[in-house]
C-alpha cells in the first residue's frame, strides 16, 4: 500500500468513525432536536436506539485490527444505513442540507472501503495477469 493510499484510508476512516460515533451517541441519547425529524420521516423513536447501537458497534468493528469479514459486513451496513437515510430524506422532500450529512458519510464509507489495507480485506484479486 502506498503512503498516499494509507493517508487517504486513515483520514476517511477516522472521519467516518467520528461521524458515525457522534451521530450514534446523539441517536442513543434521543437528543430533542433529533426526534422531530425522525418522526417526520415516518420512523418510530425506538429506531434511534437501534441505529445508534449499530453505528457504535460498527465504529468498533472498523477500527479494531483483523476480522476482515466483520469489516466487510460493517461497510455494507454503513452503506445501507446511509443510502436508506438519503432515500428517506429525498422521499420526504427534505432540502439538500438535510441529505448532505448522509451523503458525506456514504462517501467516506466508500472511500474507506476502497482504500483499506490488504490485511483488512477478505481476499485480493490479481487483475491483468493472464
Amino acid at each position: 500500500m502506498t503512503k498516499r493510499n494509507k493517508i487517504i484510508y486513515w483520514i476517511s476512516t477516522l472521519w467516518l468513525a467520528l461521524g458515525m460515533l457522534s451521530t450514534g451517541i446523539v441517536q442513543l441519547l434521543k437528543v430533542k432536536e433529533n426526534i422531530e425529524p425522525v418522526l417526520n420521516l415516518g420512523y418510530p423513536i425506538y429506531f434511534l436506539t437501534l441505529i445508534g447501537i449499530w453505528k457504535m458497534l460498527g465504529v468498533i468493528a472498523i477500527l479494531i485490527p483483523k476480522f476482515p469479514l466483520l469489516k466487510e459486513w460493517t461497510y455494507a451496513g454503513f452503506f445501507f444505513l446511509m443510502t436508506g437515510a438519503m432515500f428517506s430524506h429525498i422521499v420526504a422532500g427534505n432540502p439538500f442540507k438535510e441529505i448532505a450529512p448522509s451523503l458525506l458519510l456514504l462517501t467516506l464509507t466508500v472511500v474507506s472501503w476502497y482504500f483499506r489495507p490488504v490485511d483488512r480485506k477478505i481476499m485480493t484479486v490479481n487483475v491483468g495477469t493472464v
